[in-house]
C-alpha cells in the first residue's frame, strides 16, 4: 500500500508499470535509511564540497599573493 493508498495492482491500472513502480519503491526505501541522505541532500553537499574547494584555493592563492 502506497502513502496514497495504492495497491501496486491499482497503480498498475492507472498506466504505471510493476517494475517502474518497484524501482521507485526500492530507491524510496534507500533514501530513507536511517541516516542516509536523500537526494536533493546529497547534490547540496557535493555543491558546498565544490565551493569550498574553490574557496580555499582562492584563499591559499591570496596568501601566497601577500608574503
Amino acid at each position: 500500500m502506497s502513502e496514497q493508498g495504492y495497491s501496486v495492482v491499482e497503480a498498475c491500472l492507472l498506466g504505471i508499470t510493476d517494475k517502474l513502480l518497484y524501482n521507485w519503491v526500492t530507491k524510496h526505501k534507500k533514501d530513507n535509511e536511517a541516516g542516509a541522505l536523500s537526494s536533493d541532500e546529497r547534490a547540496e553537499l557535493n555543491k558546498l564540497r565544490k565551493e569550498n574547494k574553490r574557496l580555499q584555493m582562492e584563499r591559499k592563492i591570496l596568501k601566497n599573493s601577500l608574503h
